[in-house]
């Protein structure tokens, strides 16, 4: 009974602060509100109307919706790169922001999940996917992984993150033998979400443009570009905005580790363009419709060469020591590599795998107003979701909303807490 009234008391605390506010923060929830009421009104035609209303068809099945799924679950599986140095190496550092991308991957997550949902014909079918409802055809079944791996690591990161915030919230700290084993689970767990992804699309022999053995480390390696990219940029609002204090340190390394994993991702991007291009045999159609495009039909060849461009620009930026400590080329380099690894991992892989089609057919793919409005306020979800614990996680950083122990004389913040 002392637990649930002491997380009773967590819970309404939290509550009451959301409710808290400035006004830019009242601003960008009404901004995210109408977004996310424009999305559930598309969403609702969509489900009356069929997948009609989308640009999808026959000839490509996938689109704009399962894009974002697949650069998003990048963005959930890039936590590790700050797991690692903070609880691995114990780097206080990168200790005192870990949480931050925890966070993050949780709302990364539900987006990811909200993306599939919507992209179903049938999203009244859910239940099948539910064991034992339905039949999930565990482990037969590449989705059935996929189904599994992202719920669970969902739930590590919402039970550590929950877990840690609670106790601070007490001024106690968070217990070892529960968060150093589901954090050392979770580092494996986040590879897995992405590799199954990538099996997802590997696994289709009948697709040359994906059936490729590197596509799941070249994954892993535009994952961990895209997902420190966005927290870099919220770790810098954060210092901006609150009385938070992050070590510029901990920013430097973040970049540093980009520029290294911008690297891989950019020397299997050359190896596989390579391949296809060096031994030119019929599957490399898929490659030059995205690079130089087919027939005349070169829509997507502007994006193609953008992606290349930033993520050139970025690794240039990043593997400079004098470049990634500046303020200003560092976000340059954020966004440069938010703006390549989104479009190659967006409409740069799902559309040009897609395309020609099995007949030789070439459909050139637009997403509709409708997606577009969906989209945007699935993002806006992300958004609130993260904003919300994001509001509750910082004062708790800052010993601003606490409960203070019975004889201690000043709270503890967040960032003092150390391990036992």
């Amino acid at each position: 009974m002392k637990t649930i009234r002491s997380f009773t008391s967590f819970a309404h605390g939290s509550a009451l602060l959301i409710s808290q506010g400035p006004r830019g923060y009242w601003a960008w929830l009404a901004f995210l509100s109408l977004l996310i009421l424009s999305g559930v009104l598309a969403y609702i035609d969509q489900v009356q109307t069929g997948l009609a209303v989308t640009a999808m068809r026959d000839q490509v099945s996938w689109g704009f919706y399962i894009g974002n799924f697949t650069f998003l679950v990048g963005v959930a599986a890039a936590a590790v790169i700050l797991v690692i140095p903070a609880y691995v190496y114990d780097w206080k550092p990168i200790r005192e922001i870990v949480i931050y991308g925890e966070l993050l991957a949780i709302s990364a997550i539900v987006m990811c999940l909200l993306f599939v949902t919507v992209d179903i014909g049938r999203p009244d079918r859910f239940w099948h996917l539910i064991p034992p409802i339905g039949y999930l055809n565990f482990p037969q079944s590449i989705l059935a992984w996929d189904v599994m791996v992202l719920n669970l690591y969902f739930l590590i990161n919402f039970t550590v993150a929950t877990h840690i915030l609670y106790r601070a919230f007490h001024g106690r700290h968070y217990r070892k033998e529960l968060v150093v084993p589901l954090v050392l689970l979770s580092i494996p767990m986040a590879v897995g979400i992405h590799t199954v992804t990538a099996f997802l699309y590997n696994g289709l022999a009948a697709r040359p443009y994906w059936n490729s053995s590197i596509l799941a480390p070249q994954f892993l390696a535009s994952a961990f570009c895209s997902g420190p990219a966005i927290l870099l940029v919220v770790l810098q609002l954060l210092r901006r905005f609150t009385k938070f204090e992050i070590q510029d340190e901990a920013i430097h390394k973040i970049a540093e580790l980009m520029a290294y994993a911008m690297f891989l991702n950019l020397f299997l991007h050359g190896a596989e363009a390579f391949k296809e291009y060096y031994s030119d045999t019929e599957h490399l159609l898929f490659t030059r419709y995205w690079y130089s495009g087919l027939n005349g039909h070169n829509t997507l060849v502007p994006y193609a060469w953008t992606a290349v461009f930033c993520n050139i620009a970025a690794f240039a930026l990043f593997i400079s020591p004098k470049a990634r400590r500046n303020i200003w080329t560092l976000n340059v380099g954020c966004l440069a590599t938010y703006m390549g690894v989104y479009i190659e991992k967006g409409m740069g892989l799902i559309i040009p795998g897609l395309t020609p089609d099995t007949l030789g057919e070439i459909y050139e793919y637009y997403p509709t107003s409708s997606e577009l409005r969906v989209a945007a306020g699935v993002f806006a979800i992300g958004f609130l979701i993260f904003t919300l614990m994001l509001k509750v996680a910082v004062p708790i950083s800052l010993g601003e909303f606490m409960r203070k122990r019975e004889g201690a004389a000043e709270p503890v913040a967040l960032g003092a807490l150390e391990q036992t």
